[in-house]
């Protein structure tokens, strides 16, 4: 089970750190940007050696963001405030990334996702 001690120091740090995006960097988010706790693994992990930290979601309800409290904690979770908030910043960007290239109609940060997922798999294939 994850350690649910830092859950609102977490949602904390999420609301300052979207505080620092312009506010054209919301538009069309209408399911914003949420805090999840749940310990969320890729599909394709050996081992749960592959967490999922952040998530863009499209679907029929809009387009929304999630932050994954428990795989930050068992990621970073030992980190101290200013270090934890710069990785929380690192996972938030990447998701805002997906959001913004969604709406310009540019792949390129998938494709980059694509390209690690591929090289995951080649180094993990005889397992």
């Amino acid at each position: 089970m994850n350690n649910l001690d830092r859950i609102d120091e977490v949602e904390e740090l999420l609301n300052e750190l979207c505080e620092e995006l312009p506010k054209y960097a919301f538009n069309y988010l209408n399911g914003g940007v949420t805090l999840s706790e749940e310990i969320k693994y890729h599909p394709e992990a050996k081992d749960d050696d592959l967490l999922i930290l952040g998530q863009y979601e499209r679907s029929i309800l809009g387009l929304s963001i999630t932050i994954f409290y428990g795989s930050i904690d068992l990621l970073y979770g030992h980190l101290e405030r200013e270090d934890l908030k710069d990785r929380l910043r690192e996972v938030l960007f990447h998701e805002f990334t997906h959001h913004m290239e969604f709406l310009a109609k540019n792949r390129d940060l998938e494709i980059e996702d694509e390209e690690f997922m591929e090289k995951y798999r080649n180094e993990h294939k005889h397992e």
